[in-house]
C-alpha cells in the first residue's frame, strides 16, 4: 500500500439517496428455478489451466463465516485465529490470482465465455469460489456448489456483480438496473428492478448476518435491503469519478471507491486512499480485511494497495492477458507468491561500479540500477547490465535527499502524513521515480518489472526524517503512477529507521540487506531480529547477505559481488 496517508474526499455521511421499498421486485427471483447455462466446472478437470490462471497458493487451512463478495466489490469472511486475511484477484477472462497463502481452485482463464466475467464471491470455508459473467453465467470451483445462474435467459441490464450468503449455500446476482436474482437459500428481501435510477448499479454487499444487503450505484447512491442499514452515500455530491465498488464492514457500515481510489466511508472507518495519487489504470475493485480494520483496492492491471490492517501480499505479474474485473476476501496461510523469484534462488545485484565487469553464471536474481542519485545520475551501463540480468531482470533506483518545487503529484500538498512533512521533498521523490523510468525506457531496458527504492547511508540523507519519508513515499507513488505493479524497498533493517523515523512503514514489498546469516533464516526472522525496526510491511522478497566487505558464501555465489536471495 502507500499507507493510509490521503484523507477522503467526503468522509462524512451525505444525505439518503433511497430507503428500502419492501414489494420492489427484481426482474426474476427464486431459489435456482432459473435454468442454468454453465455447468459446474471442477477444478481438477482444469489443472492444466494453472499457468494461464495466475498465481497458486496453499489450501486455506482456517475456516471463516459470513462472506459476502461482488464484482469490484466485497464483504470479509471472519477468518479464524489460525487464519490470515488474504485475498483472490479475478480478471474479465476468469483468469484468477491467489494472494497470501489463498487456495487457487481452478478458473476460466482459458476457456472460451460468451460473455466477460465481472466478479467473484468465495465460499464460507475459503476452499471455493464463484465467479459471474456479465450474462449472470455462474462459474463454480473448488467447494463452491452450483445453485443457478442467469446464462439461459434474456436480461434486460448485464450482471455486474455478485455476493454470497453467509453459509455459502446460495447467492445472489446483481444487474446494473438494480435487478436481483438469487439462488440456493439466499432470499430476495427487494430490489430496484423497474425503478428509474439517475446512475446504474455498479456493485453490491451483503450485510455480515446476510439479512440484508446494500447496492451502490455509480454516483454512490445506495440502496438499502432487509436488514441492510442506510449509513450515508454520495449520492448527492459531485465526483470526480465515478464509483467502481464497495465492501462491507463486518463490525458495521460500509465502504465504496471511486475509479481514482478516493474511498468513501459510511459507518466504517476511513484507513487512507489513493484519491489524489496519479493512476495510469483505474481502480476496480475493494474489500474489507477479515477484522474490518482495513481493506485492498486493485486496479485494472491487478496492482494492489493494502490500508489498514490488510497486509500486502502482492500484486498480478506486470503483464496480464485481461484485465482485473473483481477480488475477494479469503482466508490463507499468509505465504506470499507474488515474488519476481522463485524461492530459494539465488543471483546478484549490479550498479555502475561493475562497469561491464559483471558476476557469473549461472544466477536467477539480476537487480540492475538506473540511477545512482536521485537526479542526473543515469547508469550508463544500464543496456549491457540489463543483458546480463536476463529473464531474471529487477531494476532499482538508489534514492538521495533532495527537494524541488516543480512537478510533483496532488498528494505532495495533503495534510496526511508523511506528504505534509514536506511537500517539496515528496516532489523530489516522484520527479526523480517517474525521470529514471523514463531513462530506463529511452535505454531500450524492459521496464515491465518489479522495481526497487534503495534507501541506505543515513548519513547521506537530511536530519529531517519525516521530510525523508515523504520523499520515500513520494517516489513509490512516482513509480505507481507510470503503472507499475511491484514496488519495493531496498534497506538495511538497522538504518532504515535512521532515515525515515519509526513511523513510516509503507506496505510494499521488502528486500532486505542483512550480512553474515543464512539468508533462508533471514526471511522469516529479521522482523524478529530487529523488532524494534518498524520495517516496511510488505512480504519480505529478496535477502542480501554477502557483500564483498562481508563475504558470506551460500549457494555457490562470488562473494566479490552482492549476493542476494528470493525468499
Amino acid at each position: 500500500m502507500e499507507m493510509p496517508f490521503t484523507m477522503p474526499k467526503f468522509p462524512v455521511a451525505g444525505p439518503p439517496i433511497a430507503g428500502s421499498p419492501p414489494g420492489a421486485a427484481a426482474h426474476r427471483h427464486g431459489s435456482g428455478a432459473i435454468r442454468p447455462r454453465r455447468r459446474h466446472v471442477v477444478a481438477a478437470a482444469l489443472a492444466a489451466l494453472l499457468a494461464t490462471a495466475g498465481l497458486t497458493g496453499s489450501l486455506a487451512a482456517a475456516t471463516t463465516s459470513g462472506a459476502t463478495t461482488t464484482g469490484g466489490t466485497t464483504a470479509s469472511k471472519q477468518v479464524a485465529a489460525s487464519g490470515t486475511s488474504a485475498y483472490w484477484l479475478v480478471a474479465s477472462d476468469g483468469g484468477v490470482f491467489a494472494f497470501g497463502g489463498a487456495g487457487f481452485y481452478g478458473s476460466t482463464g482459458g476457456i472460451h465465455l460468451n460473455k466477460p466475467v465481472v466478479g467473484m464471491a468465495g465460499t464460507s470455508d475459503s476452499h471455493g469460489y464463484w465467479l459471474v459473467a456479465s450474462d449472470g453465467g455462474v462459474f463454480c470451483f473448488g467447494d463452491a456448489p452450483f445453485y443457478g445462474s442467469t446464462g439461459g435467459i434474456h436480461l434486460n441490464k448485464p450482471v455486474v456483480g455478485m455476493a454470497a450468503t453467509g453459509d455459502g449455500k446460495g447467492y445472489w446476482l446483481v444487474a446494473s438496473d438494480g435487478g436481483i436474482f438469487t439462488f440456493g437459500d439466499a432470499p430476495f428481501y427487494g430490489s430496484m428492478g423497474g425503478k428509474t435510477l439517475n446512475q446504474p448499479i455498479v456493485g453490491m454487499a451483503a450485510t455480515p448476518d446476510g439479512g440484508g444487503y446494500w447496492l451502490v450505484a455509480a454516483d454512490g447512491g445506495i440502496f438499502s435491503f432487509g436488514d441492510a442499514h442506510f449509513y450515508g452515500s454520495t449520492g448527492s455530491i459531485h465526483l470526480n469519478k465515478p464509483i467502481v465498488g464497495m465492501t462491507a464492514n463486518p463490525n458495521g457500515g460500509y465502504w465504496f471507491t471511486a475509479s481514482d481510489g478516493g474511498v468513501f466511508a459510511f459507518g466504517a472507518p476511513f484507513y487512507g486512499s489513493l484519491g489524489s495519487v496519479p493512476q495510469k489504470h483505474p481502480i476496480v475493485a475493494i474489500t474489507s480485511s477479515a477484522d474490518g480494520g482495513g481493506y485492498w483496492f486493485s486496479n485494472s492491471n491487478g496492482a494492489v494497495t493494502a490500508y489498514g490492517d490488510a497486509t500486502y501480499w502482492g500484486s498480478t505479474p506486470q503483464v496480464i492477458d485481461q484485465p482485473v474485473v473483481g477480488m475477494a476476501e479469503a482466508a490463507g496461510s499468509g505465504q506470499f507468491t507474488g515474488s519476481a523469484y522463485p524461492s530459494g534462488s539465488y543471483g546478484y545485484d549490479i550498479s555502475t561500479y561493475q562497469a561491464n565487469n559483471y558476476p557469473p553464471s549461472p544466477h536467477t536474481i539480476g537487480v540492475v540500477q538506473v540511477a545512482g542519485a536521485s537526479v542526473g545520475a543515469l547508469n550508463p551501463y544500464l543496456a549491457s547490465e540489463a543483458r546480463w540480468a536476463g529473464g531474471g531482470l529487477n531494476l532499482y533506483i538508489y534514492l538521495t535527499d533532495g527537494t524541488t518545487t516543480t512537478g510533483g503529484e496532488p498528494a505532495c500538498t495533503s495534510n496526511s502524513y508523511p506528504y505534509n512533512a514536506s511537500p517539496l521533498a515528496c516532489n523530489y521523490g516522484f520527479n526523480a521515480a517517474v525521470t529514471a523510468y523514463t531513462e530506463a525506457q529511452a535505454a531500450g531496458v524492459n521496464t515491465s518489472v518489479a522495481w526497487w527504492l534503495d534507501v541506505e547511508n543515513p548519513s547521506a540523507w537530511s536530519s529531517d526524517l519525516p521530510a525523508n519519508a515523504a520523499l520515500v513515499q513520494g517516489a513509490i507513488d512516482g513509480l505507481h503512477s507510470v503503472g507499475l505493479n511491484s514496488v519495493g524497498i531496498y534497506a538495511s533493517p538497522g538504518d532504515w529507521n535512521a532515515i525515515v523515523g519509526s513511523q513510516y512503514a509503507p506496505e510494499v514489498p521488502y528486500w532486505a540487506a542483512s550480512w553474515g546469516l543464512n539468508p533462508a533464516t533471514t526471511c522469516t526472522s529479521v522482523r524478529t531480529q530487529f523488532s524494534s525496526s518498524n520495517l516496511p510491511k510488505g512480504p519480505v522478497q529478496i535477502v542480501q547477505y554477502s557483500s564483498p566487505s562481508v563475504p558470506t558464501p551460500y549457494g555457490g555465489m562470488n562473494t566479490t559481488y552482492d549476493d542476494d536471495y528470493a525468499c
